[in-house]
């Protein structure tokens, strides 16, 4: 039953919350290890900002002994994009985005437009977003703003070249079901049609908010993005239905993962 309304509520809303999926004592571990490695991360002279100072992308550490496979193969999840995508699911990343002390917020965005631009009705979903909150969300430290409905829109295509979403079009849209801001408990893991629109949002207590991302793709969907892991995490990355692109590196730095996207400071 679970499935079922888990794609219902992708197809109608473009997300659903799967609820105490993941343990909490290994969100402490992850969390210990991506709350010391903030102030690194930020040192970093192409700190990896996402549009704004606010909100940077940091991956957690992809080597033990914090990887867990209720994060990265859980099974509810999987049960739930197999069922969408079939056999060859694949998941091609392994990041997320902390949200720091701030009162910026981003432009709202999907993460990938639509397949083709001038679309009058949207394709079926082909990339769905995993993100795992490592402490509870909510509005106070930055739950992403959600706009339910957005992935049926047709107005960006992946041939734009901004993904920012134009100011009419989030005019109209309020008309029709305005965003929100969810409030998420941690141990929940939320599914999210890669073309939803969203935005980062204000985090206005003292401690980061960090939550995990990962993308299922069908099997056609061709990425060159890759999880960079150690030789020595490689026999963890092996699931019988989702497969995962690695790519080894030797004397990996986790904490340079990724580049700052659209910055404006």
């Amino acid at each position: 039953m679970e499935v079922n309304d888990a794609l219902a509520a992708l197809e109608e809303d473009g997300y659903v919350v799967l609820e105490n999926a993941v343990d909490l004592a290994h969100l402490d571990v992850l969390k210990a290890r991506m709350l010391a490695d903030v102030e690194k991360i930020l040192a970093r002279p192409d700190a990896p900002f996402n549009f704004n100072a606010g909100n940077i992308q940091q991956a957690p550490p992809p080597f033990g002994p914090y990887l867990f496979e209720d994060v990265l193969f859980n099974e509810r999840v999987i049960s739930v994009t197999h069922a969408l995508f079939g056999d060859g699911v694949k998941n091609a990343f392994y990041s997320g985005n902390t949200a720091l002390k701030s009162e910026s917020r981003q432009p709202v965005h999907p993460d990938v437009g639509q397949l083709w631009p001038n679309l009058t009705v949207a394709p079926p979903a082909f990339g769905i977003v995993v993100n795992v909150p490592v402490v509870d969300m909510d509005e106070r430290n930055g739950a992403t703003q959600l706009w339910p409905g957005t992935h049926k829109d047709t107005t960006l295509s992946i041939r734009d070249g901004s993904i920012r979403v134009p100011e009419a079009a989030l005019t109209a849209r309020r008309k029709v079901r305005p965003p929100f801001q969810p409030t998420v408990k941690r141990g929940s893991v939320i599914l999210r049609d890669i073309r939803l629109w969203h935005a980062g949002m204000p985090n206005h207590t003292g401690e980061p908010r960090p939550m995990i991302a990962m993308i299922h793709w069908p099997h056609w969907y061709q990425t060159n993005d890759a999880i960079e892991i150690p030789e020595e995490s490689r026999d963890f990355f092996s699931h019988p239905v989702l497969h995962t692109q690695l790519k080894i590196v030797e004397n990996l730095d986790h904490t340079l993962h990724g580049g700052a996207y659209d910055f404006q400071p």
